[in-house]
């Protein structure tokens, strides 16, 4: 047929209808599905590429002590943030800001190591000033890939005196984020974390859930419009934390801590073991950390002698010295190997024989015959070495450790030290390479030897003595549960003999006597001179203790103090003073009674003050 043909050309445009009508199909086909069914995925896609996501960092929860008084909380700050890009271009732009912030070429390295390692934005300064923020604002065409966030920043109220108490923050570090510790679903690089004390133990109920940020770039992936983005998704804080501590005792406990020393005070409160106080010298200002602490003051925290980063109330360890006498005497009660009333067979000459050789009392010229009373007010070591003896090396030993002296007290910290006691015979020999002999047990008997404990451990044994033969766990927390605590399984009348020769450390003949009689309270407790590796080589002093119980005349103690001053030489004339001088700060503040800086009677009669009631609260007259 011919081409040309009316019909065949007919045929052939109705064909070319048909494709032509079949492609616009096709087409009308994709665009419906591009433009109707996947708008939203391809809205998405637009947005991924126009709009950065950024975190939001949540403030950490306030931290408030037993009166509500802030102990942390939060300001503004600001951060300085890096976007993600090409390595080159990020050291570029490290080196380029580096005019304005402090960098060093270690710190450009490892910024620039942590975005490939990460692919994400990484904090170069998260702690800048407003003077910064200002300076680098109007330099933004500069710095594109930078971001600058309003973001909380952790405040302490209370300085160095809650510097071991709180613990500080810092950047989380890439171990941490390994470790089991921090989750992986909710911590990231870049967060600010807890790393010691309260913030430390408590990290994850402080530390609030981020929000997210969008800001804006263009296709190279820089920030265009405004710093601080324009769209957030909501952050919520972290919980409150009450706590126990009274913020008023702890700063006056640093404030009458002799200057220049080294130690640890601990205040209890005997009703349910809470923490009053917390102190540890030197300290250190939380503050200083905040933001990232500077190498010259992070040098000097870790490298100066007196070692002001540890925390010696929970972590030191000491010989309690005679501040164990009444484990001693409460151990030998308990056993029936002694009575109150009963005198030991050999008097006091200022020293005993024993085992081939002759055992000292610290006062050479003795004490004479003495009852557990009398034994208690003198801390006659002949009296307690008999004592010792009458209760034996393994009962001793099994006795002191059912109690808890080679245990932690369980303190809500991340670390505590367990205390030094030997459970059996057989730490002397994987300990020193020996058997021991039964005279082990008088050094034992008036805390010296293998027995060394933290000030903590020896104040949760003193609210045992406070309280009914028990001691729950130190707390720093409102109502937390920290599971059981201390038993001495004592009879009353055993507690209040051990109460009684407390008593006479303190009343007028005492050996602390004078700096520890208050005006309004009564304060009962026992000195302690601690022997130390320096000590015993006639290089330093022996370390000073004083553990005491105060409370109103006649009623039951309502506060347990114990000090621990490092070299303080004398548990009466340095460690005594504190505890009473922090009793009665307490005390004073909880019953209404105007707060005055000259307390025990000593300080009167160095200041000339008259004491017109010293008469009548000791002698009735």
């Amino acid at each position: 047929m011919n081409a040309h043909h009316p019909l065949e050309r007919r045929k052939r445009a109705l064909g070319g209808y048909l494709i032509v009508s079949v492609l616009l199909g096709a087409l009308i086909v994709a665009f419906f599905r591009v433009q109707v069914l996947r708008s939203d995925t391809w809205h998405l896609q637009a947005e991924s590429n126009r709009l950065r996501q950024l975190p939001v960092t949540a403030p950490r929860g306030t931290i408030y002590d037993r009166n509500g008084e802030l102990l942390a909380d939060n300001v503004p700050g600001y951060a300085i943030t890096l976007l993600p890009g090409p390595p080159e271009a990020i050291r570029a732009t490290l080196e380029q800001i580096a005019k304005y912030v402090e960098l060093s070429p270690a710190r450009i390295d490892r910024l620039v190591e942590d975005l490939r390692r990460y692919g994400r934005e990484v904090i170069i300064d998260p702690d800048a000033d407003f003077e910064l923020v200002s300076v680098l604002q109007e330099r933004r065409s500069e710095f594109p890939d930078v971001y600058i966030e309003a973001r909380p920043r952790r405040r302490y109220h209370g300085g160095e005196a809650i510097g071991h108490l709180m613990g500080y923050v810092g950047e989380i570090t890439a171990n941490e984020l390994e470790s089991e510790d921090f989750d992986s679903t909710r911590y990231e690089q870049g967060m600010i974390v807890g790393k010691t004390g309260i913030e430390g133990y408590y990290e994850s109920s402080l530390q609030g859930t981020a929000g997210v940020r969008y800001v804006e770039v263009d296709a190279q992936g820089r920030i265009v419009g405004d710093f601080a983005g324009f769209r957030a998704d909501s952050v919520e804080s972290g919980a409150d934390l009450h706590l126990n501590i009274d913020l008023e005792l702890q700063e006056w406990i640093h404030k009458i801590f002799p200057k220049d020393m080294m130690g640890a005070v601990v205040a209890l409160d005997p009703a349910d073991g809470g923490v009053l106080a917390l102190y540890s010298a030197p300290s250190y200002d939380p503050n200083a950390f905040v933001g990232g602490i500077g190498n010259e003051l992070w040098t000097y925290l870790n490298t100066d002698e007196s070692k002001p980063l540890y925390h010696r109330a929970v972590l030191g360890l000491y010989a309690p010295a005679s501040t164990f006498k009444l484990a001693t005497a409460g151990i030998a009660l308990d056993l029936g190997v002694i009575s109150p009333e009963e005198r030991m067979p050999v008097p006091c000459t200022g020293s005993w024989f024993y085992g081939n050789r002759s055992w000292r009392c610290w006062n050479r010229s003795g004490h004479g015959y003495n009852n557990l009373s009398q034994a208690i007010a003198n801390s006659c070591d002949v009296y307690f070495y008999q004592m010792g003896v009458r209760v034996g090396l393994d009962r001793m030993l099994s006795r002191a450790t059912e109690v808890g002296f080679s245990e932690r007290c369980g303190i809500d910290l991340p670390e505590e030290s367990r205390g030094i006691f030997p459970g059996d015979r057989s730490f002397w020999n994987e300990r020193f390479g020996y058997s021991p002999q039964e005279g082990e047990v008088l050094s034992l008997s008036i805390g010296q030897g293998p027995n060394s404990q933290t000030p903590l451990k020896m104040a949760q044994f003193y609210v045992a003595l406070a309280r009914d033969g028990s001691a729950p766990p130190p707390a720093l927390a409102e109502g937390v549960d920290l599971g059981e605590g201390w038993s001495l399984n004592l009879a009353p009348e055993h507690l209040e003999s051990l109460r009684d020769g407390l008593r006479a450390v303190t009343q007028p003949g005492g050996t602390a006597h004078y700096g520890t009689a208050l005006e309004h309270w009564e304060v009962i407790g026992k000195t302690g001179t601690g022997q130390n590796p320096l000590s015993v080589q006639g290089l330093a002093e022996d370390h000073a203790w004083f553990a005491g119980l105060a409370g109103p005349p006649g009623e039951p103690p309502e506060i347990v103090v114990v000090a621990l001053v490092e070299f303080g030489r004398s548990g009466s004339g340095t460690a005594s003073p504190i505890v009473a001088k922090t009793a009665d700060f307490y005390l004073r503040k909880k019953y209404g009674i105007p707060i005055d800086t000259i307390q025990t009677y000593r300080e009167h009669q160095l200041a000339g003050r008259p004491t017109p009631w010293y008469g009548p609260r000791f002698f009735g007259r």
